[in-house]
């Protein structure tokens, strides 16, 4: 399988981390998307929404938005789970990481991290702060009773939250305030298959 990606993008690089703790063979395609890589014809013709992380099956098959591609490549493993109500507490957590999580703290390390926070961007960058906090705050509280987000065992809620959450200090947000995120940080990169962003 193929998969395309920013491997600076933390929606990129939690697919990478999920296939390095779980082995999963595959082939990283490297996209720049400041190049507008991603609205090219062919690539078009894989995802219409001319977005990645892209996973590519073997029969050319295509799952795009990075925590259906999560889901998919976690079914049947000890990342996922078949009970009804664990598997609804980690979709919990991914729908809060699009929602309430990513808008705020992606946004704001992409204006400072990509585009260098240019002037007309600052205003936009410093409105995301409170939202970004907010997002932590409900995390710090969570992983304050819990080792893990969906519970006391990794899973891909901990994969969704952790690509944009490990780099918030780029986007502005000081971690030192949640140490139960710093802990939950370190656990996850004492994983035996954890693999860096860089």
């Amino acid at each position: 399988m193929k998969i395309y990606g920013d491997i600076q993008s933390g929606n990129c690089y939690k697919i990478k981390l999920l296939a390095s703790i779980l082995g999963i063979d595959h082939v990283w395609v490297e996209v720049d998307i400041l190049a507008k890589e991603t609205q090219g014809e062919a690539f078009l013709k894989k995802n219409p929404n001319g977005k990645i992380p892209l996973l590519e099956l073997d029969d050319g098959r295509c799952v795009s938005e990075s925590n259906a591609i999560l889901n998919y490549l976690a079914a049947g493993t000890e990342l996922s789970s078949t009970d009804v109500y664990k598997k609804a507490k980690i979709l919990q957590w991914q729908f809060f990481e699009q929602y309430s999580h990513e808008p705020y703290i992606a946004v704001a390390r992409f204006i400072s991290k990509y585009l260098g926070l240019p002037e007309d961007r600052r205003e936009e960058y410093k409105s995301k702060q409170e939202g970004g906090h907010k997002a932590l705050k409900v995390m710090e509280d969570q992983l304050s009773t819990t080792a893990y987000l969906a519970g006391d065992t990794l899973s891909i809620a901990d994969i969704s939250l952790y690509g944009y959450t490990h780099v918030a200090n780029e986007g502005g947000f000081d971690l030192s305030k949640y140490p139960a995120i710093q802990q939950w940080i370190n656990r996850i990169q004492a994983h035996p298959n954890y693999m860096g962003m860089v």
